[in-house]
């Protein structure tokens, strides 16, 4: 590997070894001591890359890191990089035997203690919403680990405790503001995806994407329910969803069609693969639906969208609570995402991409944008077009995406308080109580966690330069297979598909 790409690996030790597919991280936690990332940085950089796009796509990894460790400090600030550092979940999925991944998750977990005692000393700038935030999760990162099993567990166990309380004390004595303000926003932003971001045009862009969506929504409950309101028709359609048995069932139906008409309409180049479906492993279970993809770096192997239903010993309304997102307006569309034409069949791509740095650097913006975007392809292309409950489930995942964007520049910019961030959650993605609250506390954590919508927008922006550019030589095959072959690419290159497509 050249040792710019492995720098930058060095400096992304989770991800690399997760979704690039690097095993030989795997047993191993990254240095994220302030002395650890000070020399990691210090090793970025070097000599450039002969492909153009390939050069100004590792570019912005190291302008990434650069801004993420220098300028805002994460490891100092966001307990998040130190919970995917410490995260187990990684072992669960057959990249390799059973007992090799079961070796990797013990070195692992006996790093535990050291780890956290790092995670400990360079946490001392946690913003209280944040740590309040993230404790349920970091509480969860232990699941499975039985204290009594051996020395090992023990010991991981009794560190996993001083993370806790480290963060508690945080949750109660942190300070008051997390924003990062409207400067440091959008130079994080920007690094990660090679563009300059304007936070009021985006902004606007949002508030215009909101609307395009209401009216959207409106017209397929108009077309179901022609008597109620949309809130009242919305809460009718998420109310009509599978019981906790029946959520994998439908969900495993879903996947076969979802795949079957991608490949039917030739959306994608490739949908080859297994896609198996399942709940997801005991430490991940806060997620409702994810894709665990084979990564390109590995092996061939299945891939696994979890899908997790509520557990039975919840409460009765919070188990109602969870399932409504499994809803038959709204599962459909998630698994859109999730599976075909999103990130499944991305999945199967970026493991054909030409060069090591489009098999290992992803811009996650891209990745979550492409699946976004694929929702409301496959409604354009026809996907269950006699029913509008896909219409009205494609509008309500993308008026909560849409709504992330627009809380995120209003909360680190500083023109939104959090009150006002889960009205909006409330008003205009039509998300209840502790939902919208959750939403609203994740863009403390999560600042970027816009780039659903903001992604979209840029594939939808490139597919109409396409259509002009290429005439009548556009299809959306062809298109998609353009921007396929850059992998996962930071939204500012986007322009090489139309360029090289």
């Amino acid at each position: 590997m050249d040792a710019r790409l492995r720098a930058v690996c060095d400096l992304s030790v989770p991800s690399s070894r997760e979704h690039a597919g690097l095993h030989t991280y795997d047993g191993r936690l990254q240095d994220l001591s302030v002395d650890g990332v000070r020399a990691g940085l210090a090793r970025l950089g070097g000599p450039p890359l002969d492909d153009p796009h390939d050069e100004r796509h590792l570019a912005a990894f190291e302008a990434l890191l650069r801004v993420s460790f220098e300028k805002i400090a994460d490891h100092r600030s966001n307990p998040l990089l130190h919970m995917d550092n410490l995260d187990l979940a990684c072992y669960d999925r057959e990249y390799a035997p059973a007992d090799e991944r079961a070796a990797a998750r013990r070195r692992h977990l006996a790093a535990w203690p050291d780890g956290i005692d790092m995670a400990v000393e360079a946490l001392d700038a946690v913003p209280a919403p944040v740590a309040q935030a993230l404790l349920p999760a970091i509480r969860g990162l232990a699941a499975g680990i039985e204290s009594d099993a051996g020395e090992t567990e023990a010991a991981a166990v009794a560190a996993h405790q001083r993370f806790i309380a480290h963060i508690a004390a945080a949750a109660k004595h942190g300070p008051a503001d997390a924003a990062l303000g409207a400067d440091r926003l959008a130079l994080l932003m920007g690094s990660a995806e090679s563009l300059d971001v304007d936070l009021g045009r985006l902004a606007e862009r949002a508030d215009a994407e909101r609307d395009r969506l209401r009216a959207m929504l409106a017209e397929a409950c108009a077309a179901l329910y022609p008597q109620r309101s949309v809130p009242d028709a919305v809460a009718a359609l998420v109310a009509d969803h599978p019981d906790a048995d029946g959520v994998l069932v439908e969900a495993t139906a879903l996947t076969e069609e979802a795949i079957a008409f991608t490949a039917q309409r030739q959306l994608v180049p490739h949908t080859d693969g297994e896609c198996r479906v399942g709940p997801a492993p005991e430490s991940r279970r806060w997620a409702m639906a994810m894709m665990s993809s084979a990564a390109p770096q590995e092996d061939e192997g299945p891939s696994w969208y979890h899908v997790t239903p509520p557990d039975s010993s919840w409460p009765a309304g919070d188990q109602e609570e969870w399932l409504a997102v499994f809803s038959r307006t709204t599962l459909p569309a998630i698994t859109v995402h999730e599976v075909a034409p999103g990130h499944f069949t991305h999945g199967r791509s970026l493991r054909r991409a030409a060069t090591l740095v489009r098999r290992t650097l992803f811009s996650l913006a891209f990745v979550e944008g492409w699946a976004h975007y694929a929702e409301e392809l496959c409604l354009e292309e026809g996907l269950r077009a006699d029913d509008p409950r896909f219409a009205a489930g494609v509008a309500i995942e993308a008026l909560v995406r849409v709504t992330r964007l627009a809380v995120a520049i209003g909360l680190h910019s500083g023109t939104m308080t959090n009150e006002e961030a889960v009205r909006r959650f409330v008003e205009d993605a039509h998300l209840q109580g502790p939902a919208a609250r959750g939403e609203a506390a994740r863009a403390t954590f999560d600042p970027t966690y816009g780039r659903y919508t903001w992604g979209k927008l840029a594939v939808m922006d490139l597919r109409e330069r396409a259509r002009k550019g290429w005439g009548s030589g556009f299809s959306l095959l062809r298109f998609h297979s353009a921007l396929m072959a850059l992998g996962s690419p930071p939204l500012g290159l986007l322009d090489t598909a139309v360029e090289r497509g």
